[in-house]
């Protein structure tokens, strides 16, 4: 622990919360991975060793350790969102989107495909340009796609 930056010292309520999130229940990885990082640092382990054990990078647990001491645990534990690209399609359009495939097919076809949709939304001004890919994953989150089968939603 010589020469280490960020020295973790939890409370005993903070080691006993942490304690719980590693033992049980639903929680992210990332989380736990994060926990056990905490409680290994505040029992005196180095960041080399704690990565060794863990299997994360040395990265990974001095960030972590920084976070704690900058912020506390719940910055520790939790992750900032990611900008990412932002959405071409708006609510608006999505809803637009499920209203059209869910309307009538074109003239000389039996049903929407995901190509036509994609064109459709061109066609509309909804979007510059869109692919037959992106429809395809604005489609499988609507609501009626997400297990409502398997729920028994629907008749069998």
């Amino acid at each position: 622990m010589r020469g280490e930056r960020y020295v973790v010292k939890l409370t005993p309520e903070g080691r006993a919360r942490l304690e719980r999130l590693v033992r049980g229940g639903s929680h992210k990885a990332r989380e736990v991975t994060r926990a056990r990082i905490l409680l290994k640092a505040d029992a005196g382990w180095g960041a080399s060793q704690i990565g060794l054990a863990l299997e994360t990078s040395l990265g990974t647990v001095c960030r972590t350790k920084r976070r704690y001491v900058q912020g506390g645990i719940d910055l520790a534990l939790t992750e900032a969102p990611r900008s990412g690209r932002p959405p071409k399609l708006d609510q608006r359009g999505e809803a637009h989107l499920i209203a059209v495939a869910c309307s009538q097919a074109p003239e000389g076809h039996d049903h929407w495909t995901l190509r036509l949709l994609a064109q459709r939304t061109v066609e509309l001004g909804l979007v510059a340009s869109f692919s037959h890919e992106g429809i395809r994953q604005r489609l499988k989150k609507t609501p009626l796609s997400r297990g409502r089968r398997r729920s028994g939603a629907f008749p069998r």
